[in-house]
């Protein structure tokens, strides 16, 4: 979902705040509450997560067997081309029908990748901003300082996705 750039620069955010945190721990000694959520196992396990993949499947499955079907259409026609059984004219006619076959194949495949694209974006920023909120409640119902998403490593300690995802759930 994100870039490989945004990714580093907030594995890097997350690095400099944690190293602070660090140095910083012997003054607050067991004053400070740290948490971690893997945001992406959360799109793959919570429950609203797999129902809106399920939705999309259900939604884009016509439109992808008709892609499937235009490409074994293509294929069917490229292995008669080669075969080349054909008269000169019968060919220049299985050659246009083919061009014109990869011209709306190539349209419709974009614009279903894009299609896909957007719902996908619109049905996982929902879930996004129900698990933003869920966080944001459990740290303050159980008083933690920092909750981080996304770093590079973090001790299994102080993952906390798995009372993340019981609470999207309820």
């Amino acid at each position: 979902m994100m870039s490989k750039l945004a990714l580093l620069w907030r594995a890097l955010m997350a690095s400099l705040v944690l190293a602070m945190l660090w140095l910083a721990a012997p003054a607050m000694a067991d004053e400070l509450r740290l948490g971690y959520v893997d945001t992406e196992r959360v799109y793959r396990e919570a429950t609203a997560a797999v129902k809106a993949q399920q939705r999309l499947k259900a939604e884009f499955a016509p439109r992808e067997a008709e892609l499937a079907d235009m490409a074994r259409h293509a294929r069917e026609l490229k292995q008669t081309l080669d075969a080349g059984k054909l008269s000169d004219a019968e060919r220049r006619t299985r050659e246009r029908e083919l061009q014109a076959l990869d011209r709306d194949f190539q349209a419709k495949q974009l614009e279903f990748r894009q299609e896909f694209g957007q719902r996908r974006t619109e049905e996982f920023a929902a879930i996004q901003q129900r698990a933003n909120q869920v966080i944001r409640d459990l740290a303050r119902s159980e008083r933690f300082d920092l909750i981080l998403q996304d770093v590079v490593y973090v001790s299994p300690r102080f993952d906390i996705t798995e009372r993340v995802l019981k609470a999207l759930d309820d």
